[in-house]
């Protein structure tokens, strides 16, 4: 992995949310590509329950001050980064005052989905991708981690399909058990949609179920990861059904090796 270049994008990474598969395994298979000499960049939302002073986070002017566009709005975006302590590794924030200042990740204190997580999906892609082509930083592999990530691969391979940037890059999705009862806004398909993705690109999103969601994601995947030990099943059959390398559910002793390899032999394959 020396000198690969290697973006992972979470909806978590410990020590900014608590500890569970998506936070942990975020940090460590970063810091598992970091020690072994590649080069990473991490990005997440800057969920309004982020501790700002005690992370020591502080807005990248340079990156900021971009708007995006989300059904038909102009949402201004601010980038913020921090260090993580005595990892020499940088995290990358995507904020809006609208979809992240609340106090709370994606749910209410009922548990309740928040309404706009949609709008917050698109606009955390769309924002990544834009912010990765301002730092004009090309990585060799993709790593997507979340549901709330999971437009990333549509927007990559669609909305920014020609963009020479990403021209080679490889796009990995690991799919974990950290699911959603229900479904996201029922008029989410078409706000994709009016960004001028085609109708098949989006088939699965005429119900945003986390099932279908991460359908989307795997689609639009070059390997999947399997994160979790007890993700959906049918989520599972259809993953089996892809002509696409897939890393089996690893236990953490050993994880790091198993995604070393499965980095160096089944997605970088040049």
């Amino acid at each position: 992995m020396k000198d690969k270049r290697v973006l992972y994008v979470s909806s978590e990474v410990i020590p900014y949310l608590p500890e569970t598969d998506i936070s942990s395994t975020s940090f460590e298979a970063a810091k598992m590509v970091n020690n072994l000499g590649g080069q990473i960049r991490i990005f997440m939302p800057r969920f309004g329950n982020i501790n700002e002073r005690r992370h020591q986070l502080h807005e990248v002017i340079r990156l900021s001050g971009m708007n995006l566009v989300i059904n038909d709005l102009d949402m201004p975006l601010i980038i913020k980064v921090a260090s993580i302590p005595k990892e020499r590794m940088q995290v990358y924030f995507i904020d809006n005052e609208d979809y992240f200042k609340r106090k709370a990740t994606l749910t209410d204190e009922d548990g309740n989905l928040f309404p706009d997580n949609d709008e917050r999906a698109i606009f955390f892609a769309k924002g990544v991708i834009e912010t990765v082509k301002k730092l004009n930083w090309s990585p060799d592999i993709i790593h997507v981690h979340g549901w709330l990530s999971s437009l990333l691969p549509l927007y990559l391979r669609n909305y920014y399909g020609n963009e020479p940037l990403f021209r080679e890059s490889k796009i990995i999705t690991s799919v974990y058990n950290q699911s959603f009862d229900g479904t996201l806004d029922e008029e989410m398909r078409d706000k994709v949609l009016f960004d001028g993705l085609e109708n098949e690109n989006v088939k699965h999103l005429k119900k945003p179920t986390f099932v279908n969601l991460l359908k989307t994601a795997v689609d639009n995947s070059d390997a999947v990861v399997i994160g979790g030990d007890d993700v959906p099943e049918d989520l599972k059959k259809y993953i089996d059904k892809l002509d696409k390398p897939v890393l089996p559910y690893t236990e953490k002793e050993a994880f790091s090796q198993a995604y070393q390899e499965f980095y160096e032999t089944k997605v970088i394959t040049d």
